[in-house]
């Protein structure tokens, strides 16, 4: 089998991510606008062609930027004398995001498809150099084998294949992590001048794709002041203490000058976006998000004084919105999101959240795959554990460090994901497991080398049960990607009922986003006897440029109940039933005594009302 796959691992590598391409652009123009698209590509077009972050400034630039980039060739249309652009919108600033794209795809005579799909593009793009980038950074690990293991576990994940066509920062913070990780690494294991620039450069572009690249920190802090202790000298005067104290230094002094570069790549990113913006804007959005008003909050006060210090200096201006972004996140996340989970609807953070969204997500054979891999990976531990106790205390230590030394990169891979997952997990922010996605890379390269490992042991006999088992695996993990096209975002496996029972689960960007609003418009044209539907969607598409005058505006507590076609999204109505503060003659109960006559997609249900409730 190794044979055959370091053979053919170039077709392999290609074929697997023609697949991700092809699967990937058709769902980038079928699927219509998902919720945070709408905000995400209006600020997108007006970092590129206005030079000014006034929208959506609670996430860095980069990842909008590359978005924005093909919209410059489409000779658009965008009204910046409006109140979303000049701050009119009384007491409603972050409002001009939403405002923007909306008024950018579907009120200004553009073509909203052609603006959606390209900008959808890029990110593509960087989905494929990711996978790319996956196999050759696991290659370089552990080898051919595991590198294509690694490779096939992202490019058949339907969570991967959902998200990543979709103008939002998820998979670019996964991408833009890795590679922070992998060229800091390289500055760990050898700190020439070289690898301290990439390092940096990389280490700044991370934190321009996406806030929580904060997460890096802890992880790169620990490794620089770890491994010079640990590292082996060419000869035993170089293992003396001393040098070893020299070797610290080093590192701690060359992983402040990565730090420093990182820092003036962020700069950099953000004058480029920022050089037209005006000193007075950008002190309305400070005022706005951290005002001086709220002076019993100390944290408020400290953090509006500093920003402002920051943009009444020229220089650093740039830096005063991009701390003005930190700020915002770490309020948004302290604040909670409204969230439905199995039954229950609160702002408040469930802490089985991501543990169940996981494995009602990811693909049974991926599970299996990491369960076989914490299971080599207990016994191998135990092994250790148990020639250690054979062993007195110097050769112990010894060993552990030799282990920490030729295990470093995964050592701290893992580190990562275990911080990650516990912040994830006891954070305030249960909108979607595309929130873990900067964990799953880490995930694949672990799982590739036990599998590759699981592969090269044992007997004859048993290694051949192994490649059987494992080669079966990986066919159902690429048939659940085949056979799921193209429900990819809403993607749930068989233990959840596959993607049109997921919605019972959890919602949000796990099911319901707001994808399904063409495939609604296709339905009505292959029902033209419907000549009227009452609509309550959720996402980023507008419903009047898609089904025009066939809608009817509907919501929750809209009364009285009528008879006729009603179409509702999916996050409206779990969020609607289960919300325990909303009276009975505010919210959907009354649609429990109807069943839905079609799914549209899996996120929007189709119902007639023949004889409407009483009310």
């Amino acid at each position: 089998m190794k044979k055959f796959l370091e053979k053919n691992y170039k077709i392999i590598v290609f074929s697997s991510l023609a697949f991700m391409a092809v699967v990937s652009t058709l769902n980038a123009w079928n699927d219509s606008a998902i919720f945070d698209e709408t905000a995400h590509i209006g600020a997108a077009y007006s970092y590129v062609s206005e030079h000014q972050m006034r929208l959506n400034p609670e996430h860095p630039p980069l990842i909008k930027d590359l978005a924005g980039i093909p919209l410059l060739f489409l000779n658009l249309k965008f009204d910046t004398s409006q109140p979303f652009w000049t701050g009119e919108l009384p007491g409603k600033w972050d409002e001009g995001q939403w405002v923007a794209g909306r008024s950018l795809l579907y009120q200004s005579g553009n073509d909203p498809d052609q603006i959606i799909f390209w900008s959808r593009i890029p990110i593509i793009i960087l989905s494929l150099i990711f996978g790319l980038f996956i196999f050759k950074w696991t290659r370089e690990l552990i080898g051919i084998t595991a590198g294509i293991i690694a490779l096939v576990l992202y490019a058949f994940n339907p969570n991967i294949l959902g998200h990543n066509h979709f103008v939002t920062t998820d998979l670019g913070i996964a991408a833009f992590m890795a590679f922070s990780f992998f060229y800091y690494f390289k500055f760990i294991k050898q700190p020439s001048w070289k690898n301290v620039i990439l390092a940096g450069i990389f280490l700044g572009l991370v934190q321009l794709a996406k806030f929580s690249s904060l997460t890096v920190f802890p992880v790169i802090g620990l490794a620089t002041l770890l491994y010079p202790w640990i590292k082996l000298g060419r000869n035993k005067k170089e293992n003396a203490w001393k040098l070893k104290f020299v070797s610290f230094l080093e590192y701690f002094s060359k992983g402040a000058i990565v730090f420093f570069i990182s820092i003036a790549v962020v700069w950099l990113i953000y004058f480029a976006n920022t050089f037209r913006m005006s000193q007075e804007i950008i002190s309305k959005q400070i005022d706005f998000n951290f005002s001086p008003a709220q002076t019993e909050n100390i944290k408020n006060v400290y953090t509006n004084k500093t920003l402002h210090w920051l943009n009444n200096h020229r220089f650093f201006r740039p830096l005063a919105v991009y701390g003005q972004g930190i700020g915002y996140v770490f309020r948004r996340v302290s604040g909670g999101n409204g969230a439905y989970f199995m039954g229950q609807v609160s702002s408040q953070a469930f802490p089985a959240y991501f543990p169940v969204v996981f494995i009602l997500k990811e693909p049974l054979p991926f599970l299996i795959l990491i369960f076989l891999a914490l299971l080599l990976s207990i016994s191998q531990t135990a092994k250790k554990i148990f020639h250690l106790t054979k062993k007195n205390i110097a050769e112990n230590f010894f060993s552990i460090v030799a282990y920490f030394r030729t295990n470093l990169v995964e050592f701290f891979l893992f580190f990562f994901i275990v911080l990650y997952s516990y912040i994830s997990i006891t954070g305030n922010l249960n909108i979607g497991f595309r929130h873990l996605f900067p964990v799953l890379p880490f995930i694949y390269i672990l799982v590739a080398k036990k599998i590759n490992a699981l592969i090269d042991s044992g007997q004859e006999k048993f290694r051949k049960l192994y490649i059987i088992s494992i080669s079966v695996l990986f066919i159902w993990l690429m048939g659940e990607a085949i056979g799921n096209y193209p429900y990819y975002m809403s993607y749930f496996n068989e233990l959840a009922g596959g993607p049109k029972n997921g919605h019972h689960y959890v919602t949000d960007s796990n099911a319901d986003w707001g994808q399904d609003l063409k495939r609604l418009r296709n339905f009505l044209d292959n029902y033209p006897e419907i000549q009227k539907i009452r609509v309550d969607y959720f996402g980023g598409g507008d419903i009047k440029t898609y089904i025009g005058d066939k809608y009817l505006e509907w919501w929750d507590s809209k009364r009285p109940v009528e008879p006729g076609w009603y179409a509702v999204s999916t996050n409206f109505l779990q969020g609607s039933l289960y919300d325990k503060t909303k009276k009975d003659a505010d919210n959907y109960r009354w649609i429990r005594n109807y069943q839905p006559m079609y799914q549209i997609g899996t996120s929007i249900f189709i119902y007639y009302i023949g004889t409407p409730p009483i009310q």
